[in-house]
Parts: C-alpha cells; sequence; structure tokens
C-alpha cells in the first residue's frame, strides 16, 4: 500500500464514492463498473487503484476479467474520526438546549 493514500484520500472523491457504493452491494468487473460514469475505463481503473491501495477494494481476477470487490472494514476510520465530531455536535446542541429550556422558565415565570 503506498503511505501517502489513505482511506480518507479514497472518499475525498465523489465517482469513487460512487464505485464503493456500487460493488458495496456486490462485486462488479470493471467493464460494468465503468459503464455506470461518463469517463473512460482508463479513468475507473485508476479510481479503483486508488481504492485498492486504500483497502477498501480488492481485486480478484476471474478468467480473463477483473472484479472490484469492497472492504468496508477500512471506512471504520472514517467512522471513528466523525464519532469524536458527533459526539462534541451533541454535547453542543445539549448546551443550546439547556440554554433555551433556561430562557422559557425566565420568560414564563418572569424571573
Amino acid at each position: 500500500m503506498d503511505a501517502r493514500r489513505d482511506v480518507f484520500q479514497a472518499i475525498a472523491d465523489p465517482t469513487r464514492r460512487q464505485i464503493i457504493g456500487l460493488i458495496a452491494k456486490r462485486p462488479l468487473n470493471l467493464n460494468t463498473i465503468s459503464e455506470k460514469f461518463d469517463v473512460t475505463r482508463q479513468a475507473v481503473s485508476l479510481h479503483v487503484k486508488i481504492l485498492e491501495e486504500c483497502g477498501l477494494v480488492i481485486i480478484r481476477q476471474h478468467g480473463r476479467e477483473r472484479f472490484c470487490e469492497a472492504r468496508l472494514q477500512g471506512l471504520g476510520r472514517v467512522s471513528d474520526w466523525l464519532e469524536q465530531y458527533r459526539r462534541l455536535y451533541e454535547q453542543k446542541l445539549d448546551s443550546l438546549e439547556r440554554y433555551l429550556e433556561k430562557i422559557q422558565k425566565t420568560k414564563k415565570y418572569g424571573k
């Protein structure tokens, strides 16, 4: 795996996210994936190569066909990273909710 590539780089590109979405359901060959995009097969192959280098795709050879299979465990790093911000966001919302309740009580009771 190329040390310069990581899962965040893989999902940064919308085409790569779409490829992941396609093969998450079932493995597809490169031709089938390429047919879904308005870019060259070579461009799709480059995207798949990046996904493979990031550990989100494995390529299996079946005869003359190359099938791309999703390895979504790597997205766990993204989920973990996002989780810390989700918790922080929820804390801020909880704080806002408490503040708004305090204002409502103050208005209601005139204190």
